[in-house]
């Protein structure tokens, strides 16, 4: 006997219904670090070629970026704890 309809064929390894939250605050997560570190990236490069100062720049827009995204994420990681 099954647990109720359309049980039978069900893949354990498969994400339900239940898992979307924890799968989308996954990919917000991730989402977060890419925009971080991408925006970091780019206002580096963008102050080199402003003031001619490459790499300084991009190093700490980098550094900067990498910052701002572990303290985001961590903010995140803290709603479920």
């Amino acid at each position: 006997m099954s647990d109720g309809p359309g049980e039978e064929g069900k893949d354990p390894e498969s994400p339900d219904r239940s898992d979307l939250p924890g799968l989308a605050a996954f990919a917000v997560m991730g989402t977060t670090i890419a925009t971080c570190v991408g925006t970091g990236v780019l206002l580096g490069l963008w102050a080199d070629h402003a003031w001619g100062s490459a790499p300084g720049g991009l190093l700490i827009g980098i550094v900067l970026g990498t910052v701002a995204a572990v303290v985001s994420v961590v903010k995140q990681v803290r709603r479920f704890l």
